[in-house]
């Protein structure tokens, strides 16, 4: 993973888990229940971190021997490999079903996946080879963080229509 997007993941991650942290007395009440605990984000990012790479599969693996023999390291692998749409096209439907939902708090399988996709995507855009796959793939990110953003303080920021 290049250091570029280990600096994007990390901020990303760290506002996801800062917003969570910080919303005692917000407003929505999804938040009354973080859909990841501050433990919980900093191992996905230790998991993340350690470096990841994609099989010709489309499965992630950790590169850290360790971390992906334990059992939350497991159950990581387990979520993004099997939860996780895989294809631009498949992203794109998971997208426009979480665009056009009625604006329901996300639970926090949900949640979870919303930004293990944003790390899918940002690490597809990354080894892109062609500039239309990378543009796409960037697209599918922008779009998840934007429904990451919306559902930590409730407003859409980008128009991406």
């Amino acid at each position: 993973m290049n250091p570029f997007l280990k600096i994007c993941l990390q901020i990303f991650l760290w506002l996801c888990v800062d917003q969570i942290q910080d919303v005692g007395g917000g407003t929505r009440p999804v938040f009354q229940k973080a859909a990841l605990s501050h433990s919980d984000a900093n191992l996905m990012f230790e998991f993340l971190l350690g470096g990841v790479v994609i099989d010709q599969y489309n499965n992630v693996l950790l590169l850290d021997e360790e971390m992906a023999s334990m059992r939350k390291g497991r159950d990581f692998l387990v979520q993004i490999n099997d939860d996780i749409p895989k294809s631009l096209s498949s992203m794109t439907l998971m997208l426009d079903a979480l665009e056009t939902r009625q604006r329901k708090p996300l639970t926090q399988v949900q949640f979870d996946n919303l930004v293990l996709s944003s790390v899918y995507s940002a690490q597809q855009a990354a080894v892109q080879e062609s500039t239309e796959e990378r543009e796409a793939w960037g697209e599918m990110l922008l779009r998840l963080a934007n429904i990451t953003v919306y559902e930590l303080r409730g407003s859409f920021l980008f128009n991406y229509a």
